[in-house]
């Protein structure tokens, strides 16, 4: 699969099915709603719940290396200050002068040049334009673009040129020329138009100055005159030393660096500025700069700096780690895509100390553990990647980082972050805090500060993967045998909602108290059971496949006058097998126990 490509699902009915059925909830939506928040009802709530059992299991039960922790939301302000968050905890962000819209710079698809200050991008002597052959055809050209670096370290290195594109307005498609070195090369046309509308291969030509400065142009392979007409910009893509990607954009009709615009209205957009994500609050009765706390952003520092005391307390020997599943806030610019970026969510973060040296080992170790983890519990995997960060993406505390990643309807995104964070952060703390966070190795008498591996996932993601993952819409019999449409969630029985739905054939007297002893029976058995005697028995079963209810278990008038069995219905292949209750219902919960995979 590749980044272009999307899962085909219609996240609106999703969106629908969850708000209808009990699953999510708009925040305060009573008063309209809260941007960024939302609220996970009595379905939701359950989904939530199991998923954080199964990672609690798979990661501190099922292990006798790794113990448990609930730390505090608010930490002492000078946590923030040691991890680098009230520093470096920040997005680009940029408002729209006519409709007052908000967006991260660095996600708007021709907005993601955001200069640094030590790098000097000048069009001034810049040359461009098309070249008419007088064919038909036309040919785009640019020359003499000045890149500077102005950091003294960074200047021997050089920008590293990665593409430069023409992009053509009206169009999602943009022809590329990607370069992988600077120095003068010749490619092949990718990411291109229709092929007809092409000629050739394009050059990209670079030369460093007496000054330090580099010198780039590009020369695009022919157009025809139609698609020529549609030329934008031409965008230049820089990997820069300590900053990463940066572009920079030539304005072809103003000859000047283009000027991005608002994606809403088309508006004139601010400069873009640094804006932390950290939600601040007070301690105590007075709004004072001494009293100001952070509302936490991760789970992971309430561990770091809990080190020693679970060390003391457990006396726990190097490699082991130390879990907890919390809340965090971050104050989100542009909150979007359901519930998968919002201000308020839900962390579920391992961090695993070891020894420096062996941490590359158990970094491949825990990156092998979390993506079985999510093969297990039912998601395909040709919809699920790992992705090696590349250097200019690292964080500061990274060593070497891998997402866990899903195919969404909008694109590849995060589930998972596994990161090797050397010892940055206990370093950091016995600093800030002058107290060693060294640890001594009894049997090697050695002291050394651990290394951290850090398998980091979102419990919301991680229920809106599954979600996305379970939807299925197929076609499935009525009363009378005609083909209906159907809605099914399949959800792995571990996580769904309700294992097991109860259902009286009809609401008649005689069978009513055959199904309540079946559904008490269930729930005393620890089986999460749903009692459902509303509308037909064909709708019935509509709503618990809708739902995700793995298994139904109808009552019906040969139960209570014939057989005492009770008729089995399987979600997914909709077929149906008669089974005895037994004694006591021994044999019925057996039987559910051993489909559900219950044990």
């Amino acid at each position: 699969m590749t980044d272009g490509e999307r899962n085909p699902l219609d996240m609106d009915k999703l969106v629908s099915l969850c708000k209808r059925r009990g699953y999510i909830f708009p925040g305060s939506d009573l008063y309209g709603g809260l941007n960024g928040t939302w609220d996970y009802g009595p379905l939701g709530v359950e989904l939530k719940r199991n998923i954080k059992d199964a990672w609690w299991r798979a990661v501190v039960r099922e292990r006798d290396d790794v113990v448990g922790l609930d730390a505090a939301i608010l930490m002492h302000p000078q946590v923030w200050v040691a991890s680098g968050h009230v520093a470096g905890f920040t997005d680009p962000m940029v408002d729209c002068k006519a409709c007052q819209g908000r967006f991260r710079a660095d996600q708007l698809d021709y907005l993601e040049f955001i200069i640094p200050n030590y790098v000097e991008i000048d069009f001034t002597d810049a040359q461009a334009g098309p070249t008419d052959f007088g064919d038909g055809t036309m040919q785009f050209t640019l020359s003499d673009v000045s890149v500077r670096l102005l950091e003294p370290e960074a200047t021997n290195r050089g920008p590293l040129i990665k593409r430069v594109y023409l992009n053509l307005s009206g169009r999602d498609t943009r022809l590329a020329l990607p370069v992988e070195d600077v120095r003068r090369q010749e490619y092949p046309l990718t990411d291109s138009p229709a092929p007809q509308e092409l000629d050739g291969s394009g050059t990209l030509l670079t030369r460093k100055g007496a000054g330090g400065e580099y010198f780039i142009g590009a020369m695009f392979p022919r157009l025809s005159q139609s698609a020529a007409k549609q030329a934008r910009s031409i965008r230049l893509e820089l990997a820069t030393p300590h900053f990463g990607t940066i572009f920079a954009d030539y304005n072809l009709a103003t000859n000047t660096l283009a000027n991005p615009r608002c994606p809403e209205c088309g508006g004139e957009l601010t400069e873009p500025r640094q804006f932390n994500l950290m939600f601040k609050t007070f301690v105590g009765p007075v709004e004072s700069e001494a009293a100001q706390v952070y509302l936490r952003p991760e789970t992971a520092q309430g561990i770091f700096v809990n080190f020693p005391n679970v060390l003391a307390a457990t006396r726990k020997r190097i490699p082991f780690g130390i879990a907890q599943i919390g809340k965090a806030f971050r104050n989100e610019i542009n909150p979007r895509n359901f519930t998968y970026r919002s201000r308020e969510f839900e962390q579920m973060e391992l961090e695993f100390f070891c020894k420096p040296g062996s941490d590359e080992e158990w970094h491949q170790r825990w990156l092998q553990e979390r993506f079985d983890w999510y093969l297990k519990l039912g998601l395909r995997k040709d919809r699920l990647r790992l992705r090696q960060h590349a250097k200019e993406e690292l964080a500061h505390y990274a060593k070497d980082t891998y997402d866990i990643e899903y195919l969404f309807p909008w694109g590849w995104g995060e589930l998972e972050g596994i990161a090797n964070r050397t010892d940055f952060d206990l370093r950091q703390h016995g600093q800030f805090a002058g107290k060693g966070l060294e640890y001594f190795d009894d049997d090697t008498k050695e002291r050394y500060i651990p290394y951290v591996i850090e398998p980091s996932g979102g419990v919301d993601r991680t229920a809106l993967a599954f979600l996305v993952d379970a939807y299925a819409e197929d076609a499935a019999p009525d009363a009378k045998g005609k083909e209906e449409a159907r809605v099914v969630l399949r959800l792995h029985p571990a996580l769904a909602p309700v294992k097991v739905a109860v259902l009286p054939l009809s609401r008649n007297e005689k069978l009513r108290p055959q199904a309540r002893e079946v559904f008490d029976l269930l729930r005393r058995a620890g089986i999460a059971a749903e009692y459902d005697d509303a509308q037909s028995i064909g709708r019935r079963y509509r709503r618990q496949d809708e739902i995700g209810t793995p298994l139904c278990v109808t009552v019906d008038f040969q139960t209570v006058e014939e057989d005492q069995q009770v008729t089995i219905r399987d979600r997914d292949s909709m077929q149906q097998v008669r089974v005895p209750i037994g004694d006591k219902g021994a044999e019925l919960v057996e039987r559910l126990r051993e489909r559900l995979g219950l044990g």
